[in-house]
């Protein structure tokens, strides 16, 4: 069998420009755009350029992106409450903390403290159990994505 090169920036440009149609739709007929909220806790380079290219793509398909930079020295204790924030948050549908966190921060208190609701990554013990059972609430974003290249 012949390879195949696959154009995975044309193709994250056709699936960006389909769900800016549906942004479109969505408010024109009456509703809200969907909000994501990305958690950056530190200043790890390469989670910076992760996190900014999230910013990004919200903006081209008219999502409201809210972005919480925060410093090194946040506790887990802050952390948690901000997450309990954005939770409770009717304008945000999606929460994104962005991993590795800082030492002394539980990467697993955190990534269980997020509703499984909101839980963009699919990390809550509650979205991978349902994925375990073949009958997920939610598909992560990543495999998701590698399905839709293939």
């Amino acid at each position: 069998m012949a390879a195949k090169i696959i154009d995975g920036k044309t193709i994250a440009q056709q699936v960006r420009s389909e769900v800016a149609e549906k942004v479109k739709a969505r408010v024109a007929a009456g509703f809200r755009a969907p909000g994501l909220a990305v958690v950056l806790v530190g200043s790890n380079p390469a989670s910076q350029i992760y996190v900014g290219s999230k910013r990004k793509a919200c903006e081209e398909v008219g999502f409201v992106s809210r972005s919480y930079d925060l410093p090194e020295t946040t506790s887990e204790a802050e952390l948690l409450e901000l997450i309990d924030t954005l939770n409770a948050d009717s304008a945000i549908d999606g929460i994104l903390v962005q991993l590795p966190l800082p030492a002394g921060i539980d990467n697993v208190k955190v990534l269980e403290r997020i509703s499984p609701d909101k839980d963009v990554d699919g990390f809550h013990p509650y979205n991978v159990g349902r994925l375990c059972q073949r009958a997920p609430r939610l598909r992560p974003c990543t495999p998701r994505g590698i399905v839709t290249l293939l």
